[in-house]
């Protein structure tokens, strides 16, 4: 969980860097190249690569026998999100190998939503799929804006776990952070479903362009700067989580 938020650290720094015109490509991705663009940073790459394998496991650990502290629904939802989590942390370590190795570590965020969105407008009602698979992602972000407007994730965490001067912070950083990311998957559904609706998988896009597009607005450098405050705040959020998460 330190590795996972080491990598949206780093994002946030890559996303300011955007909204001051400064380019580069704000997902997780250019994250990982971020961190390996040093001698020092080659080495930090494949622990943190080792990191990210190793926290993708455990959410799958989590999603078969975690979450006893609740019942029902809710840990069934908690459960898939886990599972969920796990595929994305460990394909984002997967990455991290291939980076640290020199081969490259595959395309973008963009490049990836792009093949994702082609291959569903091949299919039979491809536009339509596309269009459920968009909804599915808003689906996602008003599930995030929720847990940060609610703070259930402070239920997964043990509180007497965490010094006593970092408690009262780290409701903050989980709230600003999860708004953050709702804010960025809203975008990224909004994307996705205008690719459906054109059918045309070149208007689709993943974090770097739903970056872009939100300093592309009005406004955007501050709304970016913004949205860079609230993945790294998510980071903050996650090195408390990696201190006193329950188990």
């Amino acid at each position: 969980m330190a590795c996972y938020a080491l990598v949206h650290l780093v994002l946030a720094y890559l996303a300011v860097r955007v909204a001051f015109g400064g380019g580069g490509q704000p997902d997780q991705k250019g994250a990982l190249q971020e961190v390996g663009s040093t001698a020092f940073g080659q080495v930090l790459l494949w622990v943190l690569a080792a990191g990210l394998v190793a926290f993708g496991l455990w959410q799958f650990l989590m999603a078969a026998t975690g979450y006893t502290w609740t019942s029902g629904g809710k840990r069934t939802r908690k459960r898939f999100g886990a599972a969920a989590r796990g595929i994305v942390v460990l394909a984002l370590g997967g990455t991290a190998f291939r980076l640290a190795a020199g081969d490259g570590g595959g395309g973008s965020s963009d490049q990836a939503q792009q093949e994702f969105t082609a291959k569903l407008l091949q299919l039979p009602a491809g536009p339509a799929l596309v269009v459920a698979a968009a909804a599915i992602v808003l689906g996602v972000a008003v599930a995030a804006g929720v847990k940060g407007v609610k703070r259930s994730f402070l239920e997964d965490l043990d509180p007497t776990g965490l010094p006593g001067k970092t408690r009262r912070w780290v409701g903050w950083l989980g709230s600003t952070g999860y708004l953050a990311k709702a804010v960025v998957f809203a975008v990224t559904a909004f994307l996705l479903g205008y690719a459906g609706f054109r059918a045309d998988a070149k208007q689709a896009g993943g974090l770097d362009a739903s970056l872009k597009t939100l300093a592309a607005q009005p406004f955007g450098t501050v709304l970016l700067t913004v949205v860079a405050f609230g993945l790294a705040a998510f980071g903050g959020y996650c090195l408390a989580a990696a201190w006193a998460h329950r188990r």
